[in-house]
């Protein structure tokens, strides 16, 4: 019944971690009239998590013809933290890639950069009708500060996760963890669940990974 209960447990938080993300992310659609493009905690150069919701003939578009390295905001979003419109005059786009953006309707956009530099996240979004006020570009940040925060790897692992995680990666096998840790074999593959659940990993080698690359083991 302790084990059950243990489970239910973990499960529940779980869920309740992922709908608060999830309610926290829909509030972004209402400002993002034709779709936005939200990167959380950009670390040698892949983002822990990564959301679209441009039109995909836009995304194959930009995708295709290799854009990002040549995207004005890409740049501005690595030096520099803050909200700003793409209609500034003092970010150049020697490319042209915002008049490529206006084929596909993103008229107007703002881009949002948050956090320190060795874990950048970066939201932009885009409207075909007007440009974003001031008062929706002060809101925005606040929604990608708070979706920063819940994301952050480093608060998504507990102190029973991190030491499945660092008994799998020091080379014990389930058994021999599980013994060392004092727990059931089931106890522990729950964990290790857990974990890449938390750190979005496929597998628990990929967790491991993430896991490594925030200074977590």
């Amino acid at each position: 019944m302790l084990l059950i209960s243990c489970v239910l447990a973990v499960q529940i938080d779980q869920m309740f971690e992922q709908r608060l993300f999830d309610e926290e992310l829909k509030k972004l659609d209402p400002y993002a009239e034709a779709g936005y493009f939200l990167a959380l905690h950009i670390r040698f150069t892949s983002p822990v998590m990564m959301f679209q919701t441009y039109d995909p003939a836009w995304i194959n578009h930009y995708t295709e013809n290799g854009y990002v390295l040549r995207d004005p905001m890409t740049a501005w979003s690595f030096s520099a933290t803050g909200t700003t419109r793409w209609s500034n005059r003092r970010i150049p786009d020697p490319f042209g890639i915002f008049k490529k953006a206006r084929q596909f309707g993103l008229n107007y956009g703002a881009t949002i950069s948050h956090g320190p530099i060795r874990s950048r996240t970066v939201c932009s979004m885009a409207r075909s009708d007007r440009e974003f006020e001031d008062h929706e570009m002060a809101e925005l940040a606040r929604l990608v500060a708070i979706l920063h925060d819940m994301s952050d790897p480093r608060q998504r692992l507990t102190k029973a996760q991190t030491q499945a995680l660092k008994c799998i990666a020091d080379g014990m096998r389930h058994a021999a963890a599980a013994e060392f840790l004092g727990i059931s074999e089931s106890a522990l593959k729950l964990r290790l669940a857990g974990a890449r659940d938390r750190l979005l990993a496929r597998t628990t080698a990929e967790a491991i990974q993430r896991a490594k690359e925030n200074n977590l083991l």
